[in-house]
């Protein structure tokens, strides 16, 4: 089989219920409205079977949302690790939680500075057209194990779509998201301001709209 290779390419995502838990919340589990760069990179490096994030760093993500996701909540079982041992009743206590329903947007993914032998746009196209070739476990999820993503298709490049809320940056916005999470403490993750823009016809990302992913 031969594969031509991409330096960029976009892919419609689906989850059917997600929770993007803002970086800040305590007892009250609050979501972001649109999943952060650094969750939607952590589902792509899971569809090729990369374990080592920081293997593509210089990779450059675009999003767009294509619905309006309605919001709910629910209150579920959190664990807090206050003893040592991890099964003392007082670890877990319920708390609310606020779920995103009809999660649907478009990741444009860009090599940018990736320097990999493949870059993360090619093993993208190389899952997508050989699935038997990738070496991967579990469900394919977007932020919590729990929140299994429904489909990801892969776009011609052709393809065309309407209204899109595009998710820019802006150093006024009203979102901080972290494109970097430094999951043993806060001190190496990395935020960006951003603004999410009215839907527009506007198919292919303003150059606002990319994020570069890339370690604090």
């Amino acid at each position: 089989m031969t594969i031509t290779t991409e330096k960029m390419l976009a892919l419609e995502v689906e989850v059917p219920i997600a929770s993007f838990r803002q970086s800040r919340a305590r007892e009250y589990a609050e979501s972001y409205p649109v999943p952060p760069p650094s969750t939607v990179y952590g589902m792509l490096l899971s569809i090729v079977g990369e374990m080592n994030r920081y293997k593509h760093c210089g990779t450059r993500l675009a999003i767009a949302l294509l619905t309006q996701p309605q919001k709910s909540t629910v209150i579920r079982t959190f664990r807090r690790f206050k003893k040592k041992d991890i099964h003392d009743p007082s670890n877990a206590r319920p708390d609310y939680q606020e779920l995103l329903t009809d999660v649907r947007f478009i990741a444009w993914v860009d090599a940018g500075t990736d320097n990999s032998q493949l870059t993360l746009p090619e093993r993208l196209e190389i899952a997508f057209a050989n699935p038997a070739a990738i070496n991967r476990f579990g469900g394919l999820c977007l932020g919590e194990s729990r929140d299994l993503v429904n489909v990801v298709t892969l776009l011609p490049k052709s393809h065309q779509v309407k209204l899109l809320r595009w998710l820019v940056r802006d150093e006024n916005g009203f979102l901080t998201l972290p494109y970097w999470v430094d999951h043993v403490g806060s001190k190496g993750t990395a935020w960006q301001r951003y603004l999410i823009l009215e839907p527009s016809e506007l198919s292919d990302p303003p150059e606002s709209a990319w994020t570069v992913i890339q370690a604090s």
